[in-house]
């Protein structure tokens, strides 16, 4: 008579927790995403247009999360009003194809897709395998464009190695 209770109850139990363990084995129904913080993506702009100057150019720099939407911008006075649309859709470029502007000149074929712009300058940003979007730089000559963006990835390197 005990000996079916312990069963009886042992039964109960494992019915009861089993469901749980289904449960807890399945994916969630969400995808769980990280963007930059704005003081982040503000020093990368910061440091990029920083750099630039050092090197005697007058730029405007461009940081822009994995949809293109602009997240931050930093523009020198005195640089040239075009700076402005040209660093944001090679930033908004290098986030959507998420690679290098630099590497995809010659794609012919992604030169009509809207705000896309295949100029050197724009270079994704991901730290630690985590994408986060795109930098891009415009008013200097097109690598120094690019060399630019890069220094201001790296000035928030050692922030966001560490970033869980």
């Amino acid at each position: 008579m005990i000996m079916k209770k312990i069963i009886g109850l042992l039964i109960l139990v494992v019915l009861f927790l089993v469901p749980f363990e289904v449960f807890a084995e399945e994916k969630l129904p969400t995808v769980q995403l990280r963007v930059l913080a704005s003081h982040i993506a503000n020093k990368i702009v910061t440091e990029a247009v920083n750099n630039c100057a050092t090197r005697g150019y007058l730029v405007s720099a461009a940081v822009v999360d994995r949809n293109g939407n602009l997240a931050a911008f930093l523009r020198n006075p005195l640089s040239g009003p075009h700076t402005i649309k040209v660093s944001q859709r090679k930033a908004y470029s290098s986030a959507t194809l998420r690679a290098a502007t630099s590497q995809m000149g010659a794609r012919s074929d992604l030169s009509f897709a809207p705000g896309i712009l295949l100029i050197v300058g724009g270079v994704p940003i991901s730290f630690s395998g985590i994408f986060y979007g795109g930098v891009a730089v415009s008013g200097a000559k097109p690598d120094i464009d690019e060399e630019c963006a890069k220094a201001g990835l790296e000035a928030v390197a050692d922030i966001m190695d560490f970033v869980d």
